[in-house]
């Protein structure tokens, strides 16, 4: 089970041949003990609700260098 919390960082890796990687930020939790889904602001300023699945990994905001 994927858990995130506000200030995490998930990076969905692209599954397609030429298909660019994506980061953001997770700005809200809507699952309960921090599982999906998960209000995502990316890097481009697009803001969407994600459902990560197998391809995508929760970078805890703990382990990021700032």
């Amino acid at each position: 089970m994927m858990n995130g919390r506000i200030g995490d960082r998930l990076h969905v890796h692209g599954n397609i041949v030429g298909q660019p990687d994506r980061t953001g930020e997770i700005i809200e939790v809507r699952g309960e003990d921090g599982g999906p889904p998960y209000l995502v602001r990316f890097d481009d300023g697009h803001e969407t609700l994600v459902y990560p699945g197998p391809d995508a990994v929760i970078e805890s905001r703990q382990h990021i260098s700032h």
